[in-house]
């Protein structure tokens, strides 16, 4: 059983006075969803995602030898200018990981990160750009010990990328990611996302995700405070329970094929995270008229043509329409003549499976 103690790094082999690297880390949006966590970013359920492919964080990480300076020091730039609004964010996460990192005051670093989605598009890039940073000081760490494993390598940066935000650690490696202790699959982990480890069916591959900027605001709750309110929720145990066994549910579904099945977990599933949240204390709601309207079309449009097309929703207004690549043709004309108007601006982006992070 691997620990979090098999992640301290304290050995280097080799040094090196400076650099730079850059990788793309995509966002990943949950069938089976994560709602409530434990110290250091422990899930209180398993979670499993699709990774996305177009909507990702570019992130570029210089670094140069520093004398004696004890602190952490970056500059950190979004879309090439100073964003000191972000910098916190980021010193937290150095904090939290320095542990396992202990390299990291050795070094000033330049962060220079940009999303290929629009900003305040209301598709979180904490997933993509805590994922991105973290395959960038992996690759720092693997200069250091060029010895090292290319499985500790994505096992490490899953890790890292976790503590800085959970969800980002589905977003290193995998076109389907599971992350959280369950039985049934097999090396998972609450440290770090593991890719799904059957053949996946044929029926869900190059599987489209469109997404639909409903509301592109900044949410009213915080994921952060919404975890937090599982807590005491009343309803909490039942549904880690229920997550367990949907995870269970939707791995056989991945490995037969069966479309139908899937759908009624996927969209059970972002339902139950709605309604943890109109359940908690406070509570509150994030979905907007808008995102009922598109659910109410799906649901009409599925029944009278037959079409195996779902929606799902994470923790905000935003709604992603799922469905097979064979029916892409007659969906997106559905999505252009029905669902735009929903949408913010008329906004929508279309995506599908991708692979995870990559070096560029």
């Amino acid at each position: 059983m691997i620990s979090e103690k098999d992640f301290i790094t304290s050995n280097y082999t080799l040094s090196v006075d400076n650099g730079d690297f850059i990788w793309s880390a995509p966002s990943n949006i949950a069938l089976v969803k994560y709602w409530g966590k434990k110290d250091k970013q422990i899930p209180a359920n398993p979670s499993i995602s699709f990774t996305l492919n177009n909507c990702k964080t570019i992130t570029k990480m210089a670094f140069a030898k520093k004398e004696n300076d004890r602190d952490f020091s970056f500059d950190l730039l979004f879309e090439g200018k100073p964003k000191e609004d972000f910098k916190p964010k980021i010193q937290k996460f150095l904090e939290r990981i320095f542990e396992y990192c202990p390299y990291l005051k050795d070094f000033h670093f330049t962060i220079d990160t940009e999303n290929t989605f629009p900003h305040s598009s209301g598709i979180a890039s904490s997933a993509s750009g805590m994922a991105a940073l973290a395959m960038n000081i992996m690759s720092l760490e693997k200069k250091l010990c060029p010895e090292m494993t290319d499985d500790f390598f994505f096992q490490k940066a899953s890790l890292l990328a976790r503590l800085g935000s959970g969800s980002a650690c589905r977003s290193v490696k995998g076109e389907v990611v599971v992350w959280g202790n369950h039985a049934e699959i097999k090396d998972s982990s609450d440290l770090f996302g593991v890719e799904f480890p059957s053949a996946v069916h044929a029926n869900f591959k190059n599987y489209q995700d469109t997404i639909l900027l409903v509301d592109k605001g900044e949410k009213q709750v915080s994921s952060t405070v919404g975890h937090d309110l599982m807590h005491d929720h009343p309803f909490a145990e039942r549904r880690f329970t229920q997550a367990h066994e949907n995870l269970s549910k939707i791995k056989a579904v991945l490995e037969n094929g069966n479309v139908e099945e899937f759908i009624k977990i996927v969209e059970s599933e972002a339902l139950t995270l709605h309604a943890m949240m109109m359940t908690s204390m406070p509570y509150f709601i994030l979905m907007k008229p808008n995102t009922l309207e598109i659910i109410n079309a799906i649901w009409k449009f599925r029944n009278e043509t037959g079409i195996p097309v779902c929606f799902t929703l994470d923790a905000g207004a935003n709604v992603h329409v799922l469905y097979p690549e064979y029916t892409k043709e007659k969906v997106l004309e559905f999505i252009k003549s029905k669902l735009v108007g929903y949408c913010q601006n008329g906004q929508y982006i279309c995506d599908e499976i991708g692979h995870g992070a990559m070096s560029i």
